[in-house]
């Protein structure tokens, strides 16, 4: 039994996360093999982006001092909120089969979480994992940082995320660009980060997650363009207003419309990386074509 608790540091998209592991049998780093590539040396605790502490003795919060904000089918699980008296949340993550993964309570800012596990190796690994998300999503909307569902490419230097629903083609349109535009590489297939730096541009980098495809890096470029996905019968690329390129891409940034703090910083993000960032729609069939003719529109 792991009879001390330890602390690691990771530096995800150059910002730095604590976690703390108490005491436990079961709980350890080896829950989380993704993030291997991001360790990094132990920093101040003014430069900490949030911490998180996994503690199994963890438990809820008194039903009278929370409320239901609803629940969220993610498609890997269900995800239960509950706003709690102090501002701060209350989420119980579980799995595909209904089990209670994990149980993350947050501060309104969620700088400071405390987070609980339970059952198999594979359970509780999935809940870490979809709990580090959570708080970094929601963190990041004080620096200027989106988690985005997307697959994205680097070419010549440039980052490319292609956004859509499940299933609609983004893997497969960065499977034709890797295989069909020389000079590209894949920095993530599911979670990208996209952030705003000092001199106010944006850049996309890899993260810890990134769905079924095991890309993990510590990658990062300038952004390029955003392009959605659309299914059609023939190959067309078309550019859209400001208007049309904010409602294109905010769905596909993890947000909480319930909390407006947060929300309205996510919006403003998405509002600073659509003045500064084209995006499309590629309306296209599966094949070489739409690849070669999305580079030739897209691509700096």
């Amino acid at each position: 039994m792991n009879g001390q608790t330890t602390t690691h540091f990771f530096r995800i998209a150059e910002l730095h996360v604590k976690l703390t592991f108490k005491p436990s049998p079961r709980n350890s780093i080896r829950l989380l093999p993704s993030f291997r590539v991001f360790a990094s040396e132990p920093v101040p605790e003014g430069d900490v982006f949030f911490q998180l502490d996994i503690d199994d003795s963890l438990r809820p919060v008194p039903k009278e001092q929370r409320t239901l904000i609803r629940d969220f089918d993610t498609g890997n699980g269900i995800i239960t909120v509950n706003l709690l008296n102090d501002g701060g949340y209350q989420y119980v993550i579980k799995d595909t089969n209904g089990y209670s993964c994990a149980l993350l309570i947050s501060d309104k800012e969620f700088r400071h979480c405390r987070c609980a596990l339970n059952g198999n190796y594979d359970m509780r690994a999935y809940g870490l994992n979809s709990a580090l998300m959570l708080v970094f999503a929601f963190a990041g909307a004080r620096e200027d940082v989106l988690l985005v569902h997307a697959s994205v490419v680097r070419h010549r230097g440039w980052g490319y995320p292609f956004i859509a629903k499940s299933g609609t083609g983004k893997s497969t349109q960065v499977s034709s660009w890797l295989r069909f535009i020389p000079g590209c590489d894949l920095m993530n297939d599911d979670n990208p980060i996209i952030r705003i730096l000092a001199d106010g541009k944006p850049y996309i980098y890899g993260s810890p997650w990134s769905g079924k495809t095991p890309c993990y890096r510590d990658a990062k470029a300038p952004l390029g363009a955003v392009t959605r996905i659309d299914r059609a019968s023939s190959n067309s690329v078309e550019r859209l207003s400001p208007v049309e390129a904010f409602t294109s891409f905010l769905p596909s940034c993890s947000s909480m419309k319930w909390d407006v703090d947060i929300y309205d910083k996510i919006c403003d993000t998405v509002i600073r990386v659509v003045e500064t960032t084209p995006v499309y729609t590629l309306h296209c069939l599966p094949d070489e074509e739409a690849a070669r003719l999305c580079h030739k529109t897209i691509a700096r």
